[in-house]
């Protein structure tokens, strides 16, 4: 583990796995959550390193990087798997929709359908600590692909996320934030945020540090994902196909699009 970020009594630490996953760990006096653990070899090492118990397993959506390790985790510590109510998780003791909370470590935990990426995708979000854990939906600087969901259902679940307060921790399921940047300046290449967020990111991974999380404020400013509405999107959309910036839900296809040729 590396990088951990402290929020109150919960430390947060990030477990890579595989070529550039994230399986997000919460450690408090001895105890552990694990969110996306797709591969179980990095959690059973950092548990032991640090002589953990682990309590709890939380999950966003069901593609195999991020539940391949469930089973075996949840088999070994006995803990309590949670996870989204229509999809197939392994070992699943919870299902959750939008409108349940998890309650973990003196945590609420709200629950956010984000469709769009999968049908089933949740996020976790706690007010009281500021984090959101939000799979491959939001990205630093990006979002997932659309492999069951619609556009629609995917601008309007990025909206929600985008709606949460700008010091909100975003902790997303992979480190693509400079492959995301530099097409968001492809996008946007007068974005002066977002000159200074390639900046910033380029020294943290020359470091070998994590580019997240990164904040609300920050996606909101630098993510073309979250942006839209804006003039600058609607432009570069409407360049690549005349019409395509005629609304927001238009140009984040076409925005959608032009990123999985990218």
């Amino acid at each position: 583990m590396n990088a951990p970020v402290a929020t109150g009594s919960i430390v947060i630490s990030p477990i890579p796995a595989f070529q550039d996953n994230y399986i997000w760990m919460l450690t408090r006096d001895g105890e552990a959550i694990v969110v996306d653990p797709g591969d179980a070899a990095p959690v059973h090492a950092a548990l032991r390193q640090h002589a953990l118990n682990l309590t709890d397993i939380l999950v966003t959506h069901h593609h195999r990087d991020h539940v391949g390790g469930v089973a075996e985790l949840a088999e070994a510590y006995r803990a309590r798997v949670w996870g989204p109510a229509r999809e197939s998780i392994p070992r699943r003791d919870v299902a959750l929709r939008e409108g349940d909370s998890v309650e973990v470590m003196d945590q609420r935990f709200s629950v956010i359908d984000i469709p769009g990426h999968t049908l089933g995708h949740i996020a976790l979000y706690a007010a009281g600590i500021d984090t959101l854990f939000c799979g491959d939906t939001l990205f630093a600087c990006g979002c997932g692909r659309l492999f069951e969901g619609t556009a629609a259902q995917m601008y309007e679940s990025l909206q929600k996320l985008a709606r949460l307060p700008q010091a909100t921790r975003v902790y997303c399921g992979h480190e693509y934030t400079l492959s995301n940047i530099r097409f968001a300046r492809a996008v946007e290449p007068d974005n002066a945020d977002l000159a200074a967020r390639q900046r910033d990111c380029e020294r943290q991974r020359e470091k070998g540090e994590p580019t997240v999380p990164s904040t609300m404020a920050v996606e909101r400013a630098t993510n073309p994902f979250l942006r839209c509405d804006q003039a600058p999107e609607r432009a570069a959309a409407e360049r690549r196909r005349p019409g395509a910036g005629s609304d927001p839900v238009s140009t984040f296809a076409e925005i959608r699009a032009w990123k999985n040729e990218f």
